[in-house]
């Protein structure tokens, strides 16, 4: 169940190099005498191919929406026997880590690669500028757009668990590098180093003592301390709140979120977790996730 993650500024080429990644694994396991590898098959997902506009970039609800598309066209495919290429945004840290844990959930021969387009800024704008001018393409990203998603883009850290092995793909270079790229998904001769899932992705019962208390004082504990925020910079909106022992910080929206709405998002994250049984350290870190990726952004 191989995972290609691509990431890059807009329109830097990502689909350009998913479509060169992906005839060479369809003539790699064309060609492959190996019984797993001539199982395989690849899947290619993008806005395109989930019908998608680029438009959806131009308010934070629509884009939420393409988001969770893509992250459920990925999860459907995951499998023993799928190489899945997902060629969307990607640009947000919290969602290439969901896309991370999804792939370690399955629990399957697997490894998860990041093509990390390395086209220059200037560069991009140049071709999104033409590609808008173009009107018998399917267009560029509206200039506004752009711009945000250039300014919000969270560039890769190969040194991060779920943004390696990270393989970075430079403007001059013809093609990426298909052979490390192959050896990382499938390894030799299809023999590849088993990934064992952790806490976060697989649900155990909730054994650990006192975890439900945990959960509904951790996660209250951290409303408390938006609520707070937001009551000493009333009238300014956003900002970041940063959670003890959890380096990813809350990225507060432009409106004010009030105490009922912080309730029903609590409320459905301890429903979803109730059954889980994390460190405290972990429901933070989760939580956080969860606020910034379903609610807050």
């Amino acid at each position: 169940m191989p995972l290609v993650l691509i990431s890059g500024y807009p329109s830097s080429g990502k689909t350009t190099r998913s479509n060169q990644l992906k005839d060479f694994f369809e003539s790699k396991i064309t060609s492959s005498t190996d019984a797993r590898s001539s199982r395989l098959k690849v899947h290619h997902i993008n806005d395109q191919t989930l019908g998608l506009s680029r438009n959806v970039y131009h308010t934070a609800r629509a884009e939420k929406d393409a988001r969770a598309e893509e992250y459920s066209a990925v999860k459907r495919v995951l499998s023993r026997d799928d190489i899945v290429i997902a060629d969307g945004m990607n640009y947000i840290k919290g969602f290439r880590y969901q896309l991370y844990c999804e792939a370690k959930a399955v629990q399957t021969p697997s490894c998860v690669v990041k093509v990390h387009v390395g086209t220059p800024i200037k560069k991009c704008r140049e071709i999104n500028a033409k590609l808008l001018a173009d009107k018998e393409t399917d267009g560029g990203y509206e200039e506004v757009d752009f711009e945000n998603l250039i300014f919000r883009y969270e560039e890769p850290n190969g040194m991060t668990r779920w943004d390696s092995p990270l393989f970075t793909v430079l403007d001059e270079d013809e093609t990426p590098p298909f052979e490390k790229i192959w050896e990382a998904l499938v390894g030799n001769d299809g023999k590849v180093k088993l990934v064992r899932p952790n806490q976060a992705t697989v649900l155990k019962p909730a054994t650990e003592q006192n975890y439900l208390y945990e959960l509904d004082k951790t996660t209250s504990d951290i409303l408390t301390q938006i609520m707070t925020y937001q009551k000493d910079h009333e009238g300014e909106g956003g900002g970041e709140i940063v959670v003890p022992d959890v380096e990813r910080a809350i990225e507060l929206p432009a409106s004010p979120m009030s105490l009922p709405q912080l309730q029903r998002i609590r409320r459905q994250f301890i429903s979803l977790n109730r059954q889980h049984s994390f460190p405290k350290a972990r429901i933070k870190e989760i939580f956080v996730d969860y606020l910034n990726d379903q609610y807050l952004r």
